[in-house]
């Protein structure tokens, strides 16, 4: 089994590649690279609506292949992002945490978790 890492962040090194296909237990087959820059100026909906045009991903793939995300830096960009992306895919994507390494000179980041944001939502859903 593989799946396809989509990327709004900074480049994933070697390592963290390693350490998210441990995490999942699956070959990340492919990673796709887009870049999350807005403009403040203008509307955020049609640029990440533009944003996740970018990946390539056809209806099908988006409602058939497993991916996992790695949002955009900035909340409001990742919040919209996400809004976005359950519309195209069905359910809301596994998005990739990652965290500081301690005492890391240059700073390093290391993957720190895969959040699983639809069971987020199903297990939210049972304190109605």
């Amino acid at each position: 089994m593989f799946l396809v890492l989509i990327n709004f962040s900074h480049p994933f090194t070697y390592e963290q590649l390693r350490q998210l296909e441990e995490f999942v237990q699956k070959k990340v087959e492919r990673v796709i690279e887009v870049s999350a820059q807005i403009d403040p100026q203008q509307p955020i909906v049609p640029q990440i609506v533009a944003m996740a045009d970018r990946t390539g991903l056809t209806p099908q793939e988006w409602q058939t292949t497993p991916l996992i995300v790695n949002p955009p830096s900035l909340s409001i960009s990742a919040v919209t992002l996400l809004a976005e992306l359950h519309g195209r895919c069905g359910y809301f994507p596994a998005v990739v945490r990652l965290r500081p390494v301690t005492n890391s000179v240059p700073p390093q980041f290391e993957m720190a978790e895969i959040v699983n944001l639809q069971a987020v939502r199903e297990e939210s859903r049972k304190g109605r």
